[in-house]
């Protein structure tokens, strides 16, 4: 079943990149180079920054309080001829309280024709400009189970649709937008130093991804309800392990059409590749139900999460994040409401029944999914040990000890983001959640721990008067938010920080 989907979801996005649809051609846009120059510090209490203040940044805040960095930006797209245009950026930034103070936290060139399709090489954050294929809301949802903005992006080649694509023949009902790609974390030297003396993990990984969404709705806005659905598939895979008994994995061609498909590995993988599928596994079913009518529109959607097999045939029941998104674009101080509610209680049971040649490989079947987690690589879903999917599953920096891997994946959470505008220039966003951890499958904690978060954070832009380009663009941004951690999970903090921006066009 799991070589059929996979069959299945490559054919689909292979699909996605064929179709040319009919989105309109855009204009000759003229040549433009942004900057951006930011400074960030924060304060805190009990030795961590508040979980609000730190998640959901890309990576950047430091986890250790009283912390703060410089961070510095270029970015540039130029058209080519009507049909084609590229973009690259450059962002550093430097930090204190980090394993290395200085660094690149972008570095990325794309080339996209009629903004159709995009093909990006480098590492890039993703922003409301559809390099990320998640469907909650970016500023308010709690996080993507498979690819939230928790962690540092990681290095790749992506070829995608940004934005949905009519499929001909469909009187303009069905679109479909996709991606596929591969990329390799460089996060080994800071493992090295943050792991225990035993702990063994997997240098150098490999990384493939790719996602299929089809989308009904009616363009002509005649009829206000609209349905996106659609899988993603992400896969560790490669590298070469610290376990003197595994050591070097494979990463042939044939090994990574191996992990295009998700089938099992060949000889020179290890038994449980062999048994199973090459490689570390996951994914997500989405589905996206919206009404949208005048001044007002809804969205309810659901995220089935899967880490094997068991998971894709759901076994784990109704594992996943599921939310609900208010846009009142009238109501101005509140203009946006997102609901969640997150439950990884299940993960397939303690023990189900797997079909393998039990007589040639040990074994006793399947259940305890254990979340991005894996026996191989170690650091799971992780890059430069924060999660990169949901924050609510915390991430293996806050692990003592140099222990790697995800130690909290069974966790049930409630989550709360409100969005709105005090005044033209003056924005506001607070988000409050409420976790309540089980430990893992293998190792469960003796008693539920807690966390209670809430996180407030008001921005005052200021744009200039002159020049029209200008007032489109914020000169400066200041910030400041509040944050407060309460419970036994993580334990209690207070925070605030503090936000400059600088930005502006460059003229040559």
């Amino acid at each position: 079943m799991m070589v059929r989907f996979f069959r299945y979801l490559l054919a689909a996005v292979g699909t996605v990149f064929y179709w040319e649809g009919y989105a309109e051609q855009p204009d000759s846009l003229p040549p433009r180079t942004l900057y951006y120059i930011g400074t960030f510090g924060s304060v805190a209490s009990n030795g961590l920054t508040p979980f609000g203040i730190v998640n959901g940044r890309y990576g950047k805040v430091p986890l250790k309080a009283n912390n703060g960095y410089l961070c510095t930006a270029v970015y540039h797209r130029q058209q080519i001829g009507r049909n084609f245009r590229w973009d690259a950026g450059m962002q550093w930034i430097a930090s204190t309280s980090r394993y290395r103070n200085v660094y690149l936290q972008e570095l990325y060139a794309e080339l996209s024709y009629k903004d159709r399709f995009h093909l990006s090489i480098g590492s890039r954050e993703g922003r409301n400009d559809g390099y990320n294929q998640s469907l909650g809301d970016r500023q308010l949802s709690s996080g993507d189970l498979v690819l939230s903005s928790n962690a540092r992006p990681i290095p790749e080649i992506n070829l995608y649709a940004p934005r949905f694509l009519n499929i001909p023949g469909t009187s303009g009902w069905l679109q479909a937008k996709g991606n596929f790609a591969v990329g390799r974390s460089f996060d080994t030297d800071y493992l090295e130093s943050f792991r225990a003396a035993k702990q063994t993990y997997v240098r150098n990984v490999l990384w493939h991804h790719k996602s299929i969404y089809l989308q009904i709705k009616d363009l002509q806005g005649d009829f206000p309800v609209s349905l996106i659905f659609g899988a993603r598939h992400f896969a560790q895979w490669g590298g070469a392990s610290t376990h003197p008994r595994l050591g070097k994995q494979p990463q042939s061609l044939k090994d990574f059409l191996r992990i295009v498909a998700g089938t099992s590995g060949g000889s020179d993988a290890s038994i449980s590749d062999r048994i199973n599928v090459l490689g570390n596994h996951y994914g997500s079913y989405d589905f996206r139900l919206g009404y949208e009518a005048g001044d007002w529109s809804v969205f309810g959607y659901y995220q089935h999460f899967f880490d094997d097999r068991s998971g894709m045939e759901w076994y784990n029941t109704w594992d996943g994040l599921r939310g609900i998104e208010l846009r009142l674009p009238r109501l101005r101080w509140l203009n946006k409401v997102v609901v969640e509610h997150l439950s990884t209680m299940d993960q397939s049971g303690p023990l189900h029944f797997i079909e393998f040649d039990h007589d040639k490989y040990p074994g006793y079947g399947g259940g305890a999914d254990n979340y991005y987690n894996n026996g191989e690589y170690t650091t799971g879903a992780s890059y430069f040990n924060r999660s990169l999917g949901s924050p609510f599953l915390i991430s293996p920096e806050y692990n003592k000890n140099g222990l790697l891997g995800f130690r909290h994946n069974r966790v049930r959470a409630w989550h709360l983001g409100i969005s709105g505008q005090v005044c033209r220039d003056v924005t506001y966003r607070v988000k409050a959640s409420s976790v309540e951890s089980f430990g893992t499958p293998y190792a469960p904690t003796l008693r539920n721990l807690t966390l209670f978060s809430i996180v407030t954070d008001w921005r005052y832009t200021y744009r200039s008067r002159s020049g029209k380009e200008e007032r489109e663009l914020p000169d400066w941004e200041f910030g400041v938010a509040a944050g407060i951690d309460r419970g036994s999970l993580l334990g209690n903090h207070w925070g605030l920080s503090f936000s400059v921006i600088k930005q502006g066009v460059l003229r040559f």
